[in-house]
């Protein structure tokens, strides 16, 4: 994760570490955060024991890495029982899955990667790598475009430069998949995040035209056949009577 321009000061630097390794999504060394962050691996040290001191990351046991510490289980709790978009968004969620009958997540945008805030399975299994807090690319799947569609010009061309480099064909294309989105309102994609399933994600827009996130309905590919449209629909309206709680 690249830093931001602005960041400066010490407390920066300290989260910036932080953002690095609950990014991860697994146990990271010392020089790969150093890296990452690009900061000398002593001053990326100094940094790493404030946090271990305040229990936000700890070494893990056997490969003395770097991972979350405790203070995020407390951390998450209260964003949990506090977060006005959880809070707004779990009853149509919950049923949205029971009309149905396929899981739904809430995902945001965060720090140029898609991040799952929640996840409500169905009973019917789903071989599917979005799960509550993990990252993914900006650029794959329906989640991320829907979310990508709706982004400040300048945030959503830092991120396409970025994360798809000077591939100019992949560019064009992708900016015309956007213009799409944003006229329908949802994105759909199939085996782009994980092969055999198929998603339509729907944006969640606040009355004051500020991108809150976006609801994705899973499935596997065998399951969609005649019900897509039925899905689409199903998304999109649940997506538009929480944006209209925002």
């Amino acid at each position: 994760m690249k830093a931001p321009p602005e960041i400066a000061t010490v407390v920066d630097r300290v989260l910036h570490v932080l953002s690095c390794v609950a990014s991860a999504g697994r146990p990271i060394a010392a020089k790969q955060i150093a890296a990452e962050v690009g900061a000398p691996l002593s001053t990326v040290y100094r940094h790493l024991a404030a946090l271990r001191h305040w229990g936000l990351l700890q070494e893990h046991a056997n490969t003395g890495f770097f991972e979350p510490g405790p203070t995020g289980v407390q951390l998450a709790w209260g964003f949990d029982q506090n977060s006005h978009l959880i809070s707004q968004s779990r009853d149509e969620i919950g049923e949205l899955v029971s009309r149905s009958g396929e899981s739904v997540g809430l995902m945001i945008y965060l720090n140029g990667q898609v991040v799952c805030l929640a996840m409500v399975e169905s009973d019917q299994p789903l071989r599917c790598s979005f799960t509550r807090g993990r990252a993914h690319s900006m650029v794959r799947g329906a989640s991320a475009k829907a979310l990508l569609a709706f982004l400040p010009t300048p945030v959503q061309s830092g991120l396409i430069a970025d994360q798809l480099g000077g591939d100019a064909p992949a560019i064009a294309s992708l900016q015309t998949q956007l213009e799409d989105i944003r006229h329908k309102r949802y994105a759909i994609s199939e085996n782009e995040v994980d092969i055999g399933v198929w998603g339509v994600s729907a944006p969640l827009i606040s009355d004051a035209g500020r991108l809150e996130g976006a609801i994705t309905l899973m499935a596997p590919t065998v399951r969609v056949a005649s019900r897509a449209a039925e899905w689409i629909r199903l998304t999109r309206s649940a997506a538009d009577r929480i944006s209209n709680k925002l």
